[in-house]
């Protein structure tokens, strides 16, 4: 039966047509809204067997070319010199290494093939069976910094309807919490009280179906005969007050993108027409004067509960100075996770609240305390009234400890059963050892930009990608979502101390990808990584060239200095119990540093003029099965054939991006500082970019040309052919996906912040300690810190009796 029968008439309107009316989008941009189907379509035998083609094919091309045209040219060229050797050298390690990462492409796409293929999804029954009387929880940590209230509100509800029996969703808020700005600070009020407002929108419908099962408990054991057509009408009842409610906050829902529409069609309404779906069933089982039996509807009325259950909170680490501040999203995560299971005194200090251990134990699974919302700035649900961010006499903080911590990014959206289906994977035989389990998040439809619609394509591609290397055992956490299993975050965390405090780091923030540094940190320990193959989580892409680039540098910052992680790695499982494949260690190594030689590949092949004699129609053959298997992928997931081009271009003015990111890497590598993590920005409008990132696109046309008219001259028109195609390629590209004006725009801004220098700020002196007054003298600080300070100002004390002449 479609779902759309399953609608009440009220809604046949779709959020589609709200949120198309009186939207500009651009020309180009995705007409399709709606999303790909949860479960991947089997593929065919045909699809997996050109697969298998497209690998040899690329293989049998490279090593035709090594033998006729390198090994020839050396060969039958013996006094060309030395330039020309090593040109030949240089363009064959280029295009081997490109084509290697094109065969690895391969290999991940057949690997997720054969999972999509043999792929069965967990029937609903056993779900229910699996989680009856279920004791375990899990806790939703959302990172968030400078976010929109309203994208973190949409995140925070999609955690929270996630259909799990015991589950705590924290918002850990990481926005400097005394802020000037009144903008800033306006936003920040609003972030902070959405744990609130969730937790009264959730009070009636979760007292309703708290009472409706307890009801039906108390009636099963006392034993009483139960009649199965009341039953079931009762359940019917409470199963249509619970779409209902779903579908009247759908309704009330304000739709202004296709990110508020995907919120209201597949997360409020999906989890509703989910429910439609039980009462057709049962109304199904009425007509036909049966019932399911007392234990199944035990398990239906416990799926209401778990609905609507959660409790909120949010949590400021920079609010306490005995936390670590460091600016990243791995120690906000850090942060939290250190305080899970414990109970906590707060303390005032000369340098602000610090927490310190309280007697009485440990904080078990579900614990809320009473002063989870004091002065620690945690603001709790479970039923009760929100407090507010301080509150007089409470002096102690108690945070839950749950088996499981799922991490989710402030701009990513969970189907209904996300928790249900990957902690049940979690949870089977011969999954003990899995620490990470995760559904690589996919990219909204309906992009109203050009390029966010082409970086969506190569977020769903790279959906795919991770869902193969999954079959060789190459998974790398992606840090948008995932579902991690405590107990191995314990194995991996480093302990240290900072200014007399407990610093625990269970992820590292030595790099700003810190998820890829963590599965390399939980491998030598013995865990394993896995994605789920369904598609049960999506998230924002940039939606403009500016926060575009911050992202795609991030991305392309890090892998290098993993690396040698790796090579420990390797070694520890070089015996016969965990031996590790050798496609396994392919596969991460292209993940981690195929941007450095790609970039510097395609750099080489831009910029160098080679001599038309390495070329041949091999190279072309060797890169035709990856430009082949891309184009079909990309269909599969909605979008265009000849988006390959569009991506191709993308890349290209994407290239000094990904050279810079790469550069800083070995910065890093040379200097051993810390990289800033700089965030994605999520905002309405656009994100002006830095004005060497939107020139050196222009150089790149300006170049090809060059080279074009110089080969066209020499008469090389293998390479005049590939420097016309770059530059047709960059210059669409800029068109499409930076814009002229744009151009103009971030340009004129970048040379008007190169002249601009502002105005140096008095140094801010340091309060005296001891001042000629005891009433000034800051007695709170000279307890605390001692003679650190002391002795600075007795020295200072010292040379002014010396120079007066006194002892």
């Amino acid at each position: 039966m479609s779902e759309q029968l399953l609608l009440r008439p009220d809604t046949q309107e779709t959020a589609e047509s709200q949120a198309t009316k009186g939207r500009k989008r651009q020309w180009g941009a995705e007409k399709r809204s709606e999303p790909l189907s949860i479960v991947h379509p089997a593929p065919s035998r045909r699809k997996i067997i050109l697969g298998r083609i497209g690998i040899l094919v690329t293989l049998i091309a490279w090593v035709g070319y090594v033998v006729t045209t390198v090994i020839k040219q050396l060969v039958d060229n013996p006094g060309a010199g030395f330039r020309f050797g090593v040109e030949t050298l240089s363009y064959l390690v280029v295009v081997t290494f490109l084509t290697f990462s094109a065969l690895m492409y391969l290999t991940a796409r057949q690997g997720a093939l054969t999972r999509f293929r043999e792929h069965r999804r967990v029937p609903r029954g056993e779900l229910d069976r699996h989680f009856s009387d279920y004791s375990e929880g899990v806790t939703v940590l959302i990172p968030s910094y400078a976010e929109e209230p309203n994208v973190v509100r949409g995140t925070m509800w999609s955690a929270v309807l996630q259909e799990f029996p015991n589950l705590n969703v924290v918002l850990l808020l990481d926005d400097p919490p005394f802020p000037e700005d009144p903008e800033v600070l306006r936003r920040l009020e609003a972030t902070r009280a959405l744990a609130g407002q969730i937790t009264e929108t959730l009070r009636e419908p979760a007292a309703r179906v708290n009472a409706a099962y307890a009801t039906f408990r108390r009636r099963h054991l006392e034993g009483n005969t139960l009649d199965a057509g009341t039953e079931v009408q009762q359940l019917i009842a409470e199963y249509e007050y619970a779409a209902g409610w779903l579908e009247a906050m759908a309704e009330t829902e304000s739709v202004e993108d296709h990110v508020d529409e995907f919120f209201v069609d597949l997360v409020l309404m999906g989890l509703a027409r989910e429910l439609r779906l039980v009462m057709l069933a049962l109304t199904a089982a009425k007509a036909q004067l049966t019932s399911p039996g007392a234990e199944r509807i035990s398990e239906l009325y416990a799926r209401l509960t778990w609905t609507f259950n959660a409790r909120v909170s949010t949590f400021e680490r920079k609010r306490f100075a005995s936390l670590s501040h460091e600016a990243n999203k791995a120690m906000n995560l850090n942060a939290y996770l250190s305080l899970m299971g414990g109970r906590w005194r707060l303390k005032h200090t000369a340098d602000g609240t610090v927490l310190r251990p309280a007697a009485g134990g440990l904080a078990g699974p579900g614990a809320v305390g009473p002063a989870a919302s004091a002065g620690a700035a945690v603001v709790e649900g479970a039923g009760a009234a929100a407090m507010p961010a301080a509150v007089e006499g409470v002096n102690e903080l108690l945070v839950p400890d749950t088996t499981y911590v799922l991490t989710l990014d402030a701009d990513s959206l969970l189907l209904r059963d996300y928790c249900l289906r990957l902690v049940h994977l979690l949870e089977s035989p011969g999954n003990e050892r899995i620490a990470v389990t995760q559904t690589p998040y996919s990219s909204f439809r309906g992009a109203p930009t050009r390029i966010e619609r082409i970086a969506g394509a190569t977020t769903d591609i790279q959906h795919i990608q991770h869902q193969g290397m999954t079959r060789y055992g190459a998974t790398f956490w992606v840090g948008a979502n995932a579902v991690i299993r405590k107990r191995a975050l314990e194995d991996i965390v480093e302990v240290s101390t900072m200014g007399g405090f407990e610093v625990r780091t269970y992820i590292q923030d030595r790099t700003v990808i810190e998820d890829t540094e963590s599965s390399v940190d939980l491998g030598n320990h013995g865990w394993t990584l896995a994605n789920y193959p369904e598609r049960l989580s999506y998230s924002a892409t940039p939606p403009d060239f500016g926060s575009l680039v911050v992202q795609r540098r991030r991305w392309a910052n890090g892998g290098l200095l993993i690396l040698p992680k790796l090579w420990e790695q390797i070694r520890r499982r070089r015996g016969p119990e965990r031996p590790i494949l050798f496609r396994e260690i392919l596969l991460r190594v292209n993940y981690m540093a195929s941007i450095t030689w790609a970039s510097f590949g395609l750099m080489f092949l831009l910029a160098y003029p080679y001599d038309s004699r390495l070329l041949s129609p091999l190279v072309f053959f060797a890169a035709l099965p990856y430009f082949l298997a891309m184009g079909s992928d990309l269909r599969d997931c909605g979008h265009r054939f000849s988006d390959i081009f569009r991506i191709y271009g993308f890349n290209l003015v994407l290239l000094p991006v990904n050279l810079a990111g790469v550069l800083k890497s070995l910065e890093q590598a040379l200097t051993g500082d810390k990289i800033p993590f700089v965030r994605t920005p999520k905002v309405k409008d656009r994100t002006a970019a830095p004005a060497l990132y939107v020139l050196a696109p222009y150089l790149i046309v300006a170049f090809s040309l060059l080279t074009v008219w110089r080969n066209w001259e020499l008469g090389n028109w293998g390479n005049a052919a590939f420097a016309a195609f770059n530059a047709v390629m960059a210059a669409g590209a800029i068109r499409a996906y930076i814009g002229l004006a744009n151009s103009g725009v971030d340009l004129y801004l970048g040379v008007l912040n190169w002249l601009y220098v502002a105005p140096k700020k008095p140094k801010a002196q340091p309060p005296a300690i001891i001042p000629k007054s005891p009433e000034q003298t800051d007695w709170e600080s000279l307890l605390y810190h001692g003679d650190r300070r002391l002795n600075r100002d007795l020295r200072g004390t010292n040379d002014r009796r010396k120079r007066a002449g006194t002892r």
